[in-house]
């Protein structure tokens, strides 16, 4: 175990204290954020409140909402009577380049799924989702609306569309009780062929920062994903949007000779 160090202070953060509007804590919180990312170690001991307090100039208190925010995000785990440790985050990311299960990884991860429906409705598709879906215009859809969460921790919002013709008798209470994979493939006998995501950097709008506890205008991943079955037709479109310090992308590349 390795213990941090924070006596070079950054003078121009400390000076800023007094001009910027950002609060006290949070100016501090994005000093730590900074350090862990590229200077701290997954597992190395934080400097204690009364030394965070001493060598920033703050109170007590500031110190300790900058360190209870800075758990909520994941970065540090604070232990009762040892202190507070910076955070082993690849061992609590998903890997957007695995087989997608949001609730197989995070019990791979163990952690504690959970999934809020916000939404479920008939709906006819428009233009946008006709030309993705593969699908007429008017052609009736299933919408449904998805909290992605791990631990308490809401991680991404999800936006499902289903060809109603492929799902006719698909209620709510099966989707509160099965994953949509699994009634898909084992309700309604659709074999799932493949299916192509692709991702983009992008900021939180207000209606997702509310439901991610995120700031508008935090980064995110917006995600697309078409999945196909066996005879090459669509049977879900999603569009996602998930928190940037919970995801992480990971690519393997092989020297070929």
């Amino acid at each position: 175990m390795r213990t941090v160090d924070l006596q070079a202070k950054e003078a121009s953060a400390v000076a800023a204290y007094g001009v910027r509007k950002q609060p006290l804590y949070d100016q501090l919180v994005d000093i730590l954020t900074e350090k862990i990312d590229h200077e701290f170690r997954p597992g190395d001991l934080m400097p204690s409140e009364r030394e965070l307090s001493e060598r920033y100039g703050l109170s007590r208190t500031t110190v300790r909402l900058a360190l209870q925010e800075l758990e909520r995000l994941g970065l540090v785990v604070r232990q009762h009577g040892r202190g507070t440790f910076v955070a082993d985050r690849s061992a609590q990311t998903t890997n957007l380049m695995q087989t997608y299960s949001f609730t197989e990884q995070m019990r791979e991860l163990g952690r504690v799924p959970e999934t809020t429906i916000l939404e479920f409705a008939e709906m006819e598709a428009d233009k946008n989702l006709a030309e993705h879906m593969h699908t007429k215009i008017g052609d009736k859809l299933f919408k449904l609306k998805r909290l992605r969460s791990a631990d308490g921790m809401p991680l991404m919002v999800e936006r499902t569309y289903l060809p109603v013709r492929k799902f006719l008798s698909l209620k709510r209470p099966q989707l509160e009780s099965k994953s949509l994979y699994d009634i898909i493939e084992n309700d309604y006998h659709e074999k799932i062929r493949v299916a192509e995501e692709e991702f983009f950097a992008s900021i939180a709008r207000p209606a997702d920062a509310r439901l991610l506890d995120i700031s508008e205008n935090s980064p995110v991943l917006d995600l697309v994903r078409t999945t196909f079955n066996v005879s090459n037709e669509i049977v879900e479109y999603t569009l996602s949007v998930a928190r940037a310090d919970q995801f992480k992308y990971k690519v393997y590349h092989q020297r070929m000779e």
